[in-house]
């Protein structure tokens, strides 16, 4: 069964940005080493602060969709409630 991540990455708790992949490791690698020219090299944003995990494509869309339209206050509060010391999420292997 595929797995797909809605998550969450932050350069301190300045600049968030929220997207989805059906490879976490692979996608973190990336931001963090600049492999790819995104909104996330350019504000060096590499932390993985937030994650969740489905099994349906069309469910990580929308939770996507529903966290990119949320108050900044609200997706603060989201990444306090499961990280709140935003330590990076990330293991590399």
């Amino acid at each position: 069964m595929k797995k797909y991540f809605v998550y969450i990455l932050a350069s301190n708790k300045e600049t968030l940005y929220i997207w989805i992949t059906n490879d976490i490791i692979r996608r973190i690698y990336e931001h963090k080493n600049k492999l790819v020219e995104w909104f996330t090299c350019k504000y060096n944003i590499d932390k993985l602060v937030y994650l969740e995990e489905t099994n349906n494509i069309e469910s990580a869309l929308k939770r996507e969709k529903q966290l990119k339209r949320w108050k900044r206050e609200w997706k603060i509060e989201l990444i306090n409630s499961i990280n709140p010391t935003w330590k990076d999420l990330y293991i590399e292997e």
